[in-house]
Formats: structure tokens, C-alpha cells, sequence
């Protein structure tokens, strides 16, 4: 075994290893997920990025000890993008997916995204030069906003709606505005004796009492995290449920589905929410700030807060609690959610201009969480520190993303290879 292949092992034992002992099935259909290509292992494996931006790509350029405190996604590639219905009652496209998410250097999430880009040009057999420039794009409208918010306060803050997107993202919020919660419902849900419960169906399974009564009581104290009260007959459990096999990142980890009343007792506005069990986001072993790992209660809370500091206006139903002494987000299963499908667009100058909009939704992000939110562990205006650490070294900060996209997205691609050999070769202890 070569010595990458010994330390890309050595990195997902050391994430994965106890998972892997507690549920070796579930890690075995995430590993043959990761298997499939290399944007799917690069979704996977955020462990081995942070651990080589804090190795062999360790480059502190373009950091100081401000922006190198930013709230940052901690997983921002390509595909967590999708819509949401805000608290406003706003359908809003936006970085979605929150479990990575800590206190980090801002450039931490650029470069992820930076190269995704570049296994997914490289996917759609694009060029080189191409991808160069989708970086480029991405890049220069980051910088753009950031600067446009600097000048113009948290005030000049916008989203990307119906009102204001074109093109591929537009269409993807008709999509999702298309949605109805009668549909959603009805796929996940029967009628039963008047009353909706829980379909069964494959990853999902009755509860026994026991466990009901635990996830009740769970759910109790889940209510008082809530920023704003809400009715009562929509704390009415109607069904409990147990979920499996959710999602690439959340591989052995137990979720539980509610069914609410919603807010009356008509069958067409109940509401689904999930329990899910939180993780230490992989990003937290390179951050050595006691400050910041002292913050959060535990990593149900640290997910709900980080959300909440990375949108502007988060889900209403966002909160967190704990499930046998282990910290638990719970947040709604949305019938307004559409992921951007990247199958779907392959053009460069839609491509292009896709870039240029999530470059805007990174920079309001990462804006949104600084001083004038309402919580105190960033205590500084975000967008003028990046700002004024970048100066007017513009081309040379965008050259940098785009050489590192063509780096990060090559060694991508090898340490995919050399996963797949490990993996089918019986070299992943445990699986």
C-alpha cells in the first residue's frame, strides 16, 4: 500500500472507525455510494480535505486571525444548494445541508466549492480553461457582493428568489413551488381511522412505546428552543417513526420522523419533522479555539446554531434537544425543497452563470453571521475583515482558487481510485 493510500485510510478509520463497529452496513451502501465517482467520494470524505488543508495544502494566504473565525458551511460543494420556504414565508434558493457547519477560515469553504467545481467540469468532460473560468466567475462574484455588503451594511443583504434569479435557478424554485404539502402527505402518510399516520416503507419502521415515549419527551424539550412560540394544536404527535439509510453524510446515524397536527386539525397541513442524531463536523479537528468548542451545549445545538447564523431567515421549525444524553437537530421535512440537479445543466454559459449566482449566496452567507446577528461568537463585521485581508490583491486571490480547484480536483480524482481499490480489496477494516 502506498503512503497516500495508508494516510487516506488512516483519515477515514480515524472518522469513521467506531460508526463503522456500530453499524458496518450502513457505512458499506455509503462507501459503495462514495464509490460510484469521484464527486460522490469528494461529498463523502470532508475529513480528508480538512486534513489535507491542514497538511500537505496547508497555505494560511489571504487569512488573519479574524477570517480565519468566520462561520463557515464546512461542507460547501457544489451539490448543497437547493430552496426553502423561510420563516417569512419566501421561497428562497440557498446553501442548504448544515451539519458541517463551525467557526473555520472562510477560505476553508471556498476551496471546497472551488474544487467541486472542477470534478464536476472535469466530469462533464469540460476543459481545463473552462473550469478556470467557472472558478474565476464564482470567485469574482463572491468578491463583488462581499464588497457591495461591506459598503452597504447587513441592510443590503438579498436572497434569491422568484423575484430575482433568471435561468436554471429560476426554474428550479417554479419546481419547487409546484410542491404541495397535500402531495408530500400523501406519499408519506396514510389515512387511517379518520387520521393520517406514517406510511411504511423501505428506511422507515414502526417504534415501540418505549422509544415513542423517550422521542416525546424529547420532542417537549425541543419546543423550548423554538425562537418564537408557536400554537399548540401543532404540538399534537399524531405518529413516531424510525428512519434509515439517510443521505450519504449521515451514514449509522438513528433519525425519527414526527407527524404533527399542523395548525388546525384539517389533514392537509400537518406537518413532518425529523430527529436526527448531530455529529462532530469534520472540520472541528483542525480548529484549535476553545472558544469555540466551548459554545454549543452539543452538536444538536451547534448544528441549529450554525444555521440559524449562516440564513438570514431559517426554518421556523429549526430547533434541537437530546435524545438519551446524545444532541439531536430536529427541523421540517420540507415540501418545498428542489436540489439543484447539475445532470441537467451543461452548457458552459449556464454553467457560468450558476456559478456566478451561488458566488452571491456564498458571500450574503457568510455575511449573514458576523456582529450584527443575534448571536456574540463572531463579534465582528465578517464581510470587512475578508475584504480588507484580500485588499487589492484580487487576480492574484482568484489565480489562487483556481489553482487550487485544478490541484484539489486531480488528487480528487486519484484518491478516488486508490478508495475504490482499498474498498474492493477488503482495505476498509470493518466493511
Amino acid at each position: 500500500m502506498g503512503t497516500r493510500s495508508s494516510f487516506l485510510l488512516d483519515v477515514l478509520m480515524t472518522e469513521f472507525g467506531e460508526s463503522i463497529k456500530r453499524d458496518p452496513a450502513s457505512f458499506r451502501r455509503k462507501f459503495r455510494k462514495m464509490a460510484a465517482s469521484p464527486f460522490a467520494f469528494y461529498r463523502g470524505s470532508a475529513c480528508l480535505f480538512y486534513a489535507d488543508l491542514s497538511g500537505a495544502f496547508a497555505d494560511r494566504s489571504y487569512l488573519d486571525e479574524r477570517t480565519s473565525r468566520v462561520w463557515i458551511h464546512g461542507d460547501l460543494h457544489a451539490e448543497n444548494f437547493g430552496t426553502y420556504m423561510n420563516a417569512s414565508g419566501v421561497l428562497v434558493f440557498n446553501v442548504n445541508d448544515f451539519d458541517e457547519a463551525y467557526v473555520g477560515p472562510y477560505i476553508w469553504d471556498l476551496k471546497r466549492f472551488a474544487a467541486s467545481v472542477a470534478l464536476i467540469g472535469y466530469a462533464k468532460a469540460l476543459s481545463d480553461d473552462t473550469i478556470g473560468d467557472l472558478v474565476r466567475d464564482f470567485a469574482g462574484a463572491y468578491l463583488a457582493e462581499l464588497t457591495g455588503l461591506a459598503h452597504g451594511g447587513d441592510d443590503a443583504i438579498g436572497s434569491l428568489t422568484l423575484g430575482t434569479t433568471g435561468g436554471v435557478l429560476h426554474r428550479v424554485l417554479q419546481t419547487a413551488r409546484l410542491n404541495t404539502r397535500v402531495a408530500m402527505l400523501d406519499v408519506e402518510t396514510v389515512i387511517d381511522d379518520y387520521d393520517r399516520r406514517f406510511a411504511l416503507m423501505e428506511g422507515r419502521e414502526p417504534v415501540d412505546d418505549d422509544t415513542r415515549r423517550a422521542v416525546t419527551a424529547a420532542f417537549e424539550d425541543y419546543l423550548t428552543t423554538l425562537p418564537t412560540p408557536s400554537n399548540p394544536v401543532e404540538h399534537v404527535i399524531k405518529d413516531v417513526a424510525l428512519r434509515k439509510g439517510v443521505g450519504i453524510g449521515s451514514a449509522g446515524l438513528p433519525s425519527y420522523n414526527l407527524l404533527l397536527e399542523g395548525r388546525s386539525q384539517a389533514l392537509e397541513n400537518d406537518v413532518i419533522l425529523y430527529m436526527k442524531q448531530a455529529q462532530a463536523p469534520a472540520v472541528a479537528r483542525h480548529v484549535a479555539d476553545e472558544r469555540v468548542a466551548g459554545y454549543f451545549l452539543h452538536q444538536g445545538h451547534r448544528t441549529a446554531e450554525s444555521q440559524r447564523a449562516l440564513q438570514a431567515y431559517a426554518d421556523p421549525w429549526l430547533g434541537y434537544t437530546t435524545l438519551h444524553g446524545i444532541g439531536q437537530l430536529v427541523a421540517e421535512v420540507s415540501p418545498y425543497s428542489a436540489d439543484l440537479d447539475w445532470d441537467d445543466v451543461n452548457e458552459p454559459d449556464e454553467l457560468r452563470s450558476i456559478v456566478r449566482d451561488l458566488g452571491r449566496a456564498v458571500a450574503r452567507m457568510h455575511s449573514v453571521a458576523d456582529d450584527e446577528s443575534s448571536h456574540d461568537l463572531v463579534d465582528f463585521s465578517t464581510e470587512e475583515a475578508i475584504v480588507a485581508v484580500i485588499g487589492g490583491d484580487r487576480a492574484s486571490f482568484t489565480g489562487m482558487l483556481v489553482d487550487f480547484a485544478h490541484r484539489y480536483g486531480l488528487r480528487a480524482r486519484e484518491d478516488h481510485q486508490r478508495f475504490v481499490d482499498l474498498f474492493r480489496n477488503g482495505g476498509l477494516p470493518g466493511v
